[in-house]
């Protein structure tokens, strides 16, 4: 029986999980679980999961009451109190559904203490990935990742990694796919949360229009997978059925295809790749069915180009990407700043930044603070 520990419970990564851990009762148990500041979710979580020993939420009067009411458990709260659940959790996978740099740290301390790691929080691969891949050759722990292009570019190279030519990650094009960049200077947050295709949080859907969580995704790739820039291309498709490619030296691509629904890559991350499944092979993506792609315009999606500075340089610029990104969709969300507002912080966080190579972890989280501060600074000076 495997023990897991969810964090960001109320997410739509931690909702999904939840279903797939009830749906598997026989496999899966929750053993803890974080929520963030929606804690109404908590009581329903408890009832579904009495097995639960140990939750984590923010508010840390909410904390007390919970605890007294229910005194078999340990509550955790606060500044701290996510790090203390996961140095002191009794699961043996962890899954990391948070979103944003929050989830660094669980990471981090999930392979520290050699447990498994599902991985759907992107930022600890894009802001840490050095750390996380350090731990990981030193065989700390174990890695899954549940992003539904690097699950079916996994399975890929589950069925055939040798002569790999270049993993080609899809991307839906986001909310503004069919529009010009010159029609992007009026949209609203409510057009960006229109996601054509997949139903997900706020943020992600923003990332999506932007192009971010595809740059994020290549750096992402290439820790997963070992794969250098050169080899990670990005693909246009309409309808989000094939969820990533692989292309062979010999001409083949091999593809994982299915409708866009995240409790499969939960699923087989939770079941350490053990999970049936099946790919297609074809001469051509076009071949694999009546599906639509177009060519990846980088003028277009400009932000994209930030991937292969942080892929190639590493160091602190996946802290400062990831950081600015967060204070600028954060201020969108809010209306501050318009659209393409955000572009302009990004590249002005990224472009002014010197590089610290081989950062540890407290450099990181003080890099990510600084560029916050300056990303709030360019909000208030582009603000609307």
């Amino acid at each position: 029986m495997e023990k897991i520990c969810l964090l960001g419970a109320s997410g739509s990564i931690g909702r999904q999980t939840l279903e797939v851990i009830k749906e598997e009762r026989t496999s899966f148990e929750l053993v803890s679980f974080s929520v963030g500041h929606n804690d109404k979710v908590i009581e329903p979580i408890l009832k579904d999961h009495p097995e639960v020993e140990s939750i984590y939420l923010i508010d840390e009067k909410k904390a007390l009451v919970l605890a007294n009411k229910y005194p078999h458990l340990k509550v955790f709260s606060g500044v701290n109190g996510l790090k203390e659940l996961c140095e002191e959790t009794k699961a043996t996978m962890v899954v990391n559904g948070l979103v944003g740099f929050s989830g660094l740290v669980p990471s981090f301390i999930t392979l520290k203490r050699n447990l498994k790691l599902a991985l759907a929080n992107k930022e600890s691969l894009v802001v840490g990935g050095e750390l996380i891949d350090d731990l990981l050759k030193k065989g700390k722990g174990k890695l899954y990742p549940i992003d539904s292009e690097h699950s079916a570019i996994l399975k890929c190279l589950l069925v055939e990694d040798k002569n790999v030519d270049k993993l080609i990650l899809t991307a839906s094009g986001g909310a503004f796919r069919k529009l010009k960049k010159s029609d992007l200077e009026h949209v609203s947050k409510e057009d960006a949360l229109r996601h054509p295709t997949w139903e997900m949080g706020e943020k992600i859907t923003i990332d999506s229009a932007t192009m971010v969580n595809k740059c994020f995704e290549i750096i992402e790739a290439h820790y997963l997978f070992s794969y250098p820039y050169s080899k990670i291309k990005v693909l246009l498709h309409d309808e989000s059925m094939i969820h990533s490619l692989v292309r062979y030296k010999d001409g083949t691509h091999r593809a994982e295809i299915s409708e866009p629904d995240m409790k499969n890559p939960i699923r087989f991350a939770l079941f350490e790749n053990n999970y049936p499944f099946e790919t297609f092979l074809a001469m051509s993506y076009e071949d694999f069915g009546p599906y639509h792609f177009q060519r990846f315009c980088f003028k277009r999606y400009p932000l994209v180009k930030w991937a292969k500075k942080v892929i190639e340089e590493k160091g602190i610029f996946g802290a400062v990407l990831n950081a600015s990104n967060e204070i600028a969709v954060e201020a969108f969300l809010k209306d501050q700043i318009g659209f393409l507002t955000i572009d302009k912080i990004i590249n002005t966080c990224m472009e002014e930044t010197q590089n610290i190579v081989h950062p540890n972890l407290e450099v990181l989280i003080e890099v990510d603070a600084k560029t916050r501060l300056k990303a709030r600074e360019l909000v208030e000076k582009w603000s609307k």
